[in-house]
């Protein structure tokens, strides 16, 4: 099977896709701080609650190892039942669209912009509380209290340490299509961060500008993997010299493995596309009967203990006002993207998926 086929046949039917994601719902709660996993037990404040009066229902497009222990911790301190059901971002906006005032979602959270505009240009969202939306900074969070952010992700080059010298890093991702670049640069062309990010850019520089870029990096035979992982664990062993990646899986590889992890993040210059930080964001349904348990659950994500957690072990920049990203990580960036207005977001992300799929990175 061809890496065409491979990406081909994951690339089902938003009718489809509605019915896996319906038989997905899980709960995740305790009253009983044993039965937690040891992440979650190591951010519970206090004592777990067993009052079985309240239930929220999340749609999650952040990735359950990611995100479950802050949920887990938050069922645990309220003793709120707690109903997840676990997905790609765009898809969970797709079955909310189709869903409308009848989903079940009380919460969305979203890894990518594209799918929180969808719904806010559907008339979905309601409005988050004052006394949440004050907890960030004004960038952070929509100005008509529609969304709000609560970790951010730096796109990045990572780079092999021995293969590539300082003086060889670009300042732009247009850089990378040069010729000095042949050969060298991975590209998680299937990834959904990738594909988040590539519709940002297609949204700021119109089809044909991202289209030849990507064409372009092809020309100048990049390599294709998978995944944002698989492009770090290539450029630390010096399989790769360099790859488009989020920030942090580097820092989760130097954390593991120390200075046997032979790879670095390095950042483009100020205001270029390649190292725009993505938000990761919390909405309400405006069509929830548990608005107060809902900017509960989004008050805890922003909370000291949790922000402190996903900056600490996941490695991602917090967003709540006086808690600091971890020692490690780089200033806060300037360029950030929170929620693009995308009308039609299954449209919007399968002319990208075409684009990509077009581009013959898939057989690079």
């Amino acid at each position: 099977m061809t890496k065409t086929e491979d990406s081909s046949l994951r690339r089902i039917t938003a009718t489809v896709l509605a019915i896996a994601i319906a038989t997905s719902l899980t709960t995740a709660c305790s009253s009983d701080k044993r039965e937690l996993s040891e992440k979650a037990a190591a951010i519970v404040t206090g004592e777990c609650q067993d009052e079985r009066n309240q239930t929220v229902t999340i749609y999650s497009g952040r990735t359950e190892y990611l995100i479950r222990p802050i949920i887990e911790a938050f069922a645990c301190e309220t003793g709120i039942d707690v109903r997840v059901r676990w997905g790609n971002s765009t898809d969970l906006a797709i079955l909310i669209g189709e869903e409308g005032t009848a989903t079940e979602a009380d919460v969305f959270l979203s890894r990518s912009p594209g799918p929180v505009g969808f719904l806010e240009s559907r008339g979905l969202l309601g409005t988050i509380d004052d006394e949440v939306l004050s907890l960030v900074d004004s960038q952070n969070r929509a100005s008509s209290g529609s969304w709000i952010g609560f970790s951010g992700r730096k796109r990045v080059l990572v780079r092999n340490l021995d293969l590539v010298s300082d003086s060889e890093l670009p300042e732009s991702v247009f850089d990378l299509t040069e010729d000095r670049y042949r050969g060298r640069v991975g590209l998680p062309a299937t990834n959904g961060s990738f594909e988040d990010w590539f519709t940002v850019f297609r949204d700021t520089y119109g089809d044909e500008v991202a289209t030849q870029w990507l064409r372009d990096m092809v020309a100048n035979d990049a390599e294709y993997y998978p995944n944002n992982r698989a492009i770090v664990e290539a450029a630390g062993r010096g399989e790769i010299d360099m790859g488009l990646v989020n920030h942090y899986y580097n820092f989760q590889k130097v954390a593991a493995n120390g200075d046997a992890q032979r790879s670095a993040n390095h950042g483009f210059a100020a205001g270029d596309d390649g190292g725009l930080m993505i938000i990761a964001t919390g909405t309400v349904m405006d069509s929830s009967k548990e608005k107060d348990t809902a900017n509960r659950l989004l008050t805890h994500i922003l909370s000291d203990a949790q922000q402190t957690y996903l900056t600490n072990k996941v490695y991602e920049y917090p967003l709540a006002l006086g808690v600091m990203p971890a020692d490690v990580l780089p200033p806060v960036p300037a360029d950030r993207v929170g929620a693009v207005d995308i009308d039609d977001v299954a449209a919007e992300f399968t002319r990208t998926i075409e684009i990509i799929e077009a581009s013959g990175i898939l057989d690079q």
